[in-house]
């Protein structure tokens, strides 16, 4: 009696842990689905002002006064540096005497010419003069402004390169002027994706773009892509992209950096969770289950990836019934039980189903 109990004993337990066993060789099976989506692509980026020019000096000469600091914003025409003018004062000066000089001739000269006692090649002579000593003192005043630099728009000043006193070269560097009420940002995009844009963007369309600063926090104002360069860059197969970002605040600065964040829409993409994946030797396989629930892994190529979500271009069709969980349990043509989860519920629960 008591050897029969023990018997009832094991085979209860040995038929418990088969129940067992069985509930836990369950797998959950689903679908791709076809859907319009999108995705992000993130692209190192390099932030320029609008208008980032040199001031230099126009003239020769001691530089007498700054009347402006570095990092200070400016306004168009205002002074900036001066170059002692004494020099060109004194040219302007002769000039000008020299005008005054040459009108007292011409006078004299035209008098005579009225009364025939000159001919008129003199009169002309006399009036060649005195458009010389005109342009001439021209010249000279356009020197003399030239000891003046002016902020030729509004922007904010760089460093400054020379200091109060300094013995300027003509064309000596003075300093950095930056528009930055708009930025310009650029990177550089891959053929492959330079072509899926070509394609997808219609005609006179734009297509809008963010950028996460280096303190990994969005700029609070979208841009818009305007410019693609000519040429590809026949070493990297990249072409540069170029997006104006509005910048009121002055936030941005030239010579920063970024990321861009482009959204590009995918029509009818088919998609499947990265969960469902595998890799051999660099290339991505899933198993699928076929009509008598033996599974066969099988490749695919991954055209784009998404949070938790690949989009495949081969190996794959819509109506297929891929493996979602377990996948290091299996082996190739493992006979699996499984249940079904709908591609919706599965899209649904993707941080669940990614644990």
């Amino acid at each position: 009696m008591v050897a029969g109990l023990c018997a009832l004993s094991l085979y209860t337990s040995c038929t418990e842990k088969k129940e067992k066993h069985e509930e836990e060789a369950k797998f959950l099976v689903t679908s791709p689905v076809k859907r319009d989506t999108s995705i992000t692509t993130d692209y190192v980026s390099q932030i320029r002002s609008i208008r980032h020019i040199e001031l230099r000096a126009q003239e020769q000469g001691y530089l007498e006064k700054i009347y402006v600091d570095e990092g200070q914003f400016v306004k168009q025409g205002q002074l900036l540096f001066q170059i002692m003018p004494n020099l060109y004062e004194a040219e302007k000066q002769k000039a000008q005497a020299e005008v005054n000089f040459t009108e007292i001739e011409y006078q004299n000269t035209k008098k005579l010419a009225d009364g025939n006692v000159v001919s008129p090649n003199e009169l002309a002579m006399a009036q060649a003069k005195l458009d010389k000593a005109k342009s001439e003192l021209v010249l000279a005043q356009v020197h003399l402004e030239f000891t003046k630099i002016r902020a030729p728009f509004d922007g904010i000043i760089d460093r400054f390169h020379v200091r109060e006193g300094s013995l300027l070269e003509e064309g000596e560097l003075l300093t950095e002027l930056a528009d930055n009420s708009k930025m310009w940002v650029y990177f550089n995009v891959p053929e492959a994706e330079y072509l899926d844009y070509k394609v997808q963007l219609k005609k006179d369309e734009t297509m809008k773009v963010d950028l996460l600063m280096a303190n990994n926090q969005l700029f609070q104002y979208s841009g818009v892509i305007e410019t693609i360069e000519a040429d590809f860059n026949n070493e990297t197969g990249n072409i540069p992209f170029r997006a104006t970002f509005p910048n009121p605040e002055g936030l941005l600065r030239h010579g920063e950096t970024g990321n861009i964040k482009m959204t590009v829409p995918l029509k009818n993409a088919l998609i499947i969770p990265q969960k469902a994946t595998f890799e051999i030797l660099d290339k991505k396989y899933v198993f699928v289950v076929d009509e008598n629930n033996v599974i066969h892994s099988k490749p695919i190529t991954v055209g784009d990836e998404m949070q938790h979500l690949y989009v495949v271009t081969e190996g794959l069709e819509v109506n297929d019934k891929i493996l979602l969980d377990g996948l290091r349990k299996v082996r190739e043509k493992d006979k699996i039980s499984y249940d079904y989860l709908e591609p919706d519920e599965v899209l649904s629960n993707l941080a669940l189903y990614a644990e």
